[in-house]
């Protein structure tokens, strides 16, 4: 999608197991991050994205994900036309992740 990487939820989980180094991000707001993440998610929502720019390096493995993979389409984008630093969008989003039986955790308190 919008020549963008992407991954599914069995990708992702896949990635996950055998690399503890991904960087997963929420871009949902933090109303929705509240109801359920992936766990390890660092929340960062979407509208904020350009405020984060200088904390990506090209060399970390960064997925984003939203919903139903949307938004976080539109993250990766964004961060690739600013930076030129690529990152994997989570088709499907927590949605497809929830519906394929994968674990979905509330986020720890601050």
């Amino acid at each position: 999608m919008f020549g963008i990487q992407e991954t599914d939820a069995a990708g992702l989980k896949t990635m996950l197991d055998a690399d503890r180094t991904v960087r997963l991000i929420d871009v949902r707001s933090s109303a929705e991050f509240g109801q359920g993440i992936i766990e390890g998610a660092e929340l960062m929502p979407l509208h904020t994205l350009p405020l984060h720019l200088n904390e990506f390096a090209a060399d970390e493995t960064i997925v984003f994900y939203c919903r139903t993979g949307s938004r976080s389409a539109q993250a990766c984008l964004f961060l690739k036309q600013n930076t030129g630093i690529e990152a994997i969008n989570l088709a499907g989003g927590i949605v497809q992740w929830y519906q394929s039986g994968l674990k979905v955790v509330l986020p720890q308190a601050a």
